[in-house]
């Protein structure tokens, strides 16, 4: 068995979809990025690199290369699981939460369960999404930025 963490932040920005575990949720700031600004799918294909020892997202997905300027982030999500699974590893569990003050993510939480299982190929019932706030704390806290948290457990 092996564990990994992962973590991502975004600044939120008028003008862009906000866009987490690769579903489109309502609001009128998004995250600002070199691809859609999921810090969820970011956060989990992190977790992945790390339980596998295979680098970082910023390594297979460099954010100067412009080959991945506004990539859907589930696919990059995809692309991630499927590299731990061709190194001999199976996806057990996957638990994450975001960060943010608004908008609400709670109403989304099996929608983005659907399309991570989906795009990591695994159950629906081994990927759970929650959400938490910062308390005002924070540029967090004020709306200024999203965040979001990563565990995963692999087996090989």
């Amino acid at each position: 068995m092996r564990v990994g963490i992962g973590f991502d932040i975004h600044k939120l920005v008028e003008g862009r979809p906000f866009i987490m575990g690769g579903v489109n949720i309502p609001s009128e700031k998004g995250p600002e990025g070199h691809s859609d600004g999921d810090a969820l799918c970011h956060a989990i294909a992190d977790a992945l690199l790390g339980a596998a020892c295979l680098g970082d997202i910023g390594m297979w997905f460099p954010p100067d290369d412009p080959q991945f300027k506004g990539s859907n982030s589930l696919n990059l999500l995809a692309k991630v699981a499927s590299g731990v699974v061709e190194e001999g590893y199976s996806i057990e569990n996957i638990d994450s939460i975001v960060i943010c003050e608004a908008p609400k993510i709670s109403p989304h939480y099996e929608f983005m369960r659907r399309a991570i299982a989906g795009a990591v190929g695994v159950d629906f019932s081994q990927v759970s999404v929650k959400a938490t706030t910062y308390e005002k704390l924070g540029e967090i806290g004020r709306g200024e930025a999203v965040a979001a948290k990563a565990i995963v457990l692999l087996d090989s």
